[in-house]
């Protein structure tokens, strides 16, 4: 494979776990019939839809499925029926895929979804923290030396937040070249996901970074996660949360969530 054959497969799948992370907002402009409860037991498959390539959250092939598969597994599981999966990486693919359901929405009390989506029963939470080398001294943002760079995500809020504070910052695109560039010492710390910086220490265990709650009284950088329906009737909804319910008494999201590094928060 030429150089820039291995650039545009590497980009492409960035742009995938990138996607994956937005799936919603491509999701606002979609136009779908109302999906019952009945249509979903008749038919006998719920269909999730998810990034082809975008561990930790979805894989078409490879040796582990994603946390969104298997979670989609498990919510089928209790409604009684299969999941069935749709391929999607971009805006278009999405509004002409046959969705159910999409996972990893920010779920936020101030805000009501669009375009017929309807938030679950929220299950995670999430948010941006401060991600350091384990051998860093720091205990905070405020501990970080006035020329030590963090790694922020070009146009995030985090960015413009850090800006406002005049901590000095680097841009990157993609989660995963923040934390990679922090691993090699590039930046000192990075303004990240818990999930990206779990998949990461999961991977290099012999370089793990270590997270530091830095935002957590920010209620902007922190958010509930929870699974999207598109256009369900109340039944359909009502199953979903009694079956996220259920997933979360017995351990099995947390167990899930774990095989691929990261720690289940309960939402707030």
């Amino acid at each position: 494979m030429t150089r820039a054959a291995s650039a545009a497969r590497k980009l492409r799948y960035r742009l995938a776990r990138y996607a994956a992370s937005l799936s919603l907002l491509m999701l606002w402009n979609v136009t779908a019939n109302a999906r019952s409860l009945e249509a979903v037991i008749e038919r006998g498959a719920l269909t999730l839809c998810a990034s082809p390539n975008a561990l930790p959250f979805a894989s078409k092939s490879g040796p582990v499925p994603g946390f969104q598969v298997e979670l989609g597994e498990k919510i089928a599981e209790q409604l009684g029926v299969k999941l069935t999966k749709e391929w999607v990486v971009s805006a278009i693919q999405y509004r002409r895929a046959d969705c159910d359901l999409v996972l990893d929405v920010i779920a936020r009390k101030d805000t009501s979804p669009a375009g017929g989506v309807r938030v679950s029963r929220p299950y995670h939470r999430s948010g941006v923290v401060l991600a350091v080398r384990s051998d860093s001294p720091a205990s905070s943002l405020a501990s970080l030396g006035s020329d030590q760079r963090v790694g922020v995500q070009v146009g995030s809020l985090v960015s413009m937040t850090l800006a406002k504070a005049g901590a000095a910052t680097s841009p990157f695109v993609f989660e995963d070249d923040m934390v990679a560039a922090l691993a090699n010492r590039e930046i000192e710390a990075a303004a990240v996901t818990p999930m990206t910086v779990g998949w990461f220490n999961l991977q290099h265990a012999n370089k793990p970074l270590r997270l530091i709650p830095a935002f957590d009284n920010d209620s902007d950088l922190n958010w509930n996660i929870a699974a999207g329906l598109l256009r369900p009737d109340d039944k359909l909804q009502q199953r979903v949360d009694a079956a996220i319910e259920a997933l979360l008494a017995d351990g099995s999201i947390a167990r899930i969530y774990a095989r691929y590094g990261i720690e289940l928060r309960p939402p707030q």
